[in-house]
């Protein structure tokens, strides 16, 4: 190469540029030249100890810190294990952006039986993807990058595959790539904003819907307040408006009471939610009032739902807008009040048995924490109890991942999220079925000297298949079998382990773990009696 930048190298000094300081993945002799690039970079590599562990690290960061997450695989198995992720990543609109080598460009297509090879490596992405693309030379390499965090900054952001052959990532490159000027998320037209404002202001009894797209929207607690309006949240926006708020009801829409309040309501303003299945917790949600859908992805202000206002624009803006151009609040809140906590109050009357458990326990999770905490969720009952029993008062702070539902994101997720932010508390809840995913995740939170808290709700199998099974008359199978010693296990990782017996065991061990180095496993057993 004489000395050359090739095209690996140029890429990992673009990324740079954008601001990228962490890269997740496992080198592979295909991916050769990206690494040269990264020895000669500031940007910190991190090595899990699978793909699908690199995805999750990079979904995680992504979420906590707000800038893109990057991974850098290999081709074949590189790339379809990094694949869970991806779809992860895409059902909740997180940037991701996934580098990988792919087979010489001569091999393409042809099926001759290349180390690592795909036929058509982009096609097994492009479902999961904004977009997935082989660069066919250097310049388009450096093209698709910069189509990449052009897409991050102004449109929904959702994961980018770029495919590179071997022989392209060595090629030269005539001088160094430098970073564009990136976008900006659409503005609301202010004839929409006008008519929005106007039903908004007329309502008798408004409500407002919040998804994953009004994360940010600092603003809608005030809006709220300005319009007497209450709030329901889906998980990606739980903590947008404060859990503790009289006008809040984070997490409560798979309940029936939340969902009155959407058919009583006469003007519903859903900003950044598709209304779909894993937030609505149905097929449809009924609302007969006059609708206001905001989002910035044109199609879902048309789909599911007719919106007698379609606002295609950011929602943080939008919620900003609208609280500027509405007029002086002309209706109680006390009424929307009362509303909120009958509600509430409603719901947690009828947790069954088991939900009352997972209330003791999260109960005694919340006072141990502190406030800014982030705590990582997997496929287990006891999260999917959090959405409405745990509460939170700032945006981001509890990630459930629930629109893809995959087992084992949570314990790389709360991974990459550390990295992200290494001084807030960062707790990992997965089921003993679901930890088991990605368990060897441990050992690169050891690796890294990273104090997250895993705690295991054992239930000694799949508890929520099981149930489902019973209740349709089947016979329970495949949902039982051998656990590992937990506790031998997280010592062979370089890990603590502690045996949570109660409250303040809990506390303590949470303590001990944020004091301390490395991670630590903590164990609650669901039925345990503290948790009666």
């Amino acid at each position: 190469m004489n000395g050359a930048l090739t095209c690996g190298e140029a890429l990992v000094a673009l990324l740079e540029q954008y601001g990228v300081d962490t890269v997740f993945g496992i080198p592979g002799v295909h991916t050769l030249a990206l690494y040269r690039g990264l020895s000669k970079s500031s940007i910190r590599h991190v090595r899990p100890r699978h793909e699908q562990g690199a995805g999750f690290m990079a979904d995680g960061y992504a979420r906590v810190s707000g800038r893109p997450g990057v991974c850098f695989v290999i081709s074949g198995p590189g790339v379809t294990n990094t694949l869970t992720p991806m779809g992860q990543a895409y059902a909740d609109s997180i940037p991701l952006l996934v580098i990988s080598s792919d087979t010489v460009s001569a091999s393409q297509g042809l099926g001759q039986g290349w180390l690592h090879e795909v036929t058509d490596l982009a096609a097994v992405t492009r479902p999961v993807t904004s977009f997935s693309i082989r660069a066919e030379h250097p310049g388009q390499a450096e093209e698709l990058v910069h189509r990449a965090f052009a897409l991050f900054a102004g449109a929904r952001p959702r994961p980018v595959h770029i495919a590179i052959p071997v022989d392209v990532l060595e090629a030269p490159v005539a001088a160094a790539w430098t970073p564009r000027a990136l976008p900006s998320r659409t503005r609301p037209g202010g004839e929409d904003v006008t008519r929005a404002a106007a039903l908004l202001d007329q309502a008798e009894r408004p409500l407002i819907i919040a998804g994953g797209g009004a994360a940010g929207a600092t603003r809608l607690t005030a809006l709220a307040e300005q319009l007497a309006a209450p709030v329901l949240t889906t998980t990606a926006a739980k903590g947008v408006v404060p859990d503790s708020h009289p006008l809040a009801l984070g997490g409560y829409l798979s309940h029936r009471p939340a969902r009155q309040l959407v058919a009583e309501a006469d003007v519903v303003l859903v900003l950044g939610s598709e209304l779909a299945e894993t937030e609505i917790f149905a097929r449809h949600l009924d609302i007969p009032g006059r609708l206001i859908r905001c989002d910035i992805e044109a199609r879902q202000v048309v789909d599911r739902q007719h919106a007698e206002v379609g606002i295609v624009a950011d929602a943080a803006s939008t919620v900003a807008a609208l609280a500027d151009a509405g007029g002086a609040v002309r209706r109680s809140a006390e009424q929307a009040r009362r509303a909120v906590a009958a509600a509430r109050e409603t719901v947690m009357s009828g947790l069954d048995a088991r939900e009352q458990r997972h209330r003791v326990f999260l109960e005694a999770l919340r006072s141990s924490l502190q406030p800014d905490a982030v705590v990582f969720g997997d496929m287990c009952q006891v999260v999917y109890s959090g959405a409405f029993l745990f509460p939170v008062d700032l945006p981001g702070r509890w990630r459930y991942a629930g629109s893809y539902c995959t087992l084992g994101g949570a314990l790389p997720g709360a991974v990459g999220a550390r990295l992200a932010a290494p001084h807030v508390p960062v707790v990992a809840i997965a089921g003993d079925g679901g930890f088991m995913f990605t368990c060897q995740e441990l050992v690169s939170a050891a690796d890294l000297g990273l104090p997250v808290a895993v705690i295991i709700w054992n239930n000694d199998g799949y508890q929520q298949i099981r149930d489902d099974m019973i209740a349709h008359g089947q016979r329970p199978i495949g949902v039982d079998g051998l656990n590992p010693d937990f506790a031998a296990l997280a010592t062979a990782c370089g890990a603590r382990s502690y045996r949570v017996t109660d409250a303040a065991s809990l506390g303590d061990a949470l303590e001990a773990t944020f004091t301390g180095t490395g991670p630590a496993l903590l164990l609650v057993n669901e039925d345990d009696p503290w948790l009666d």
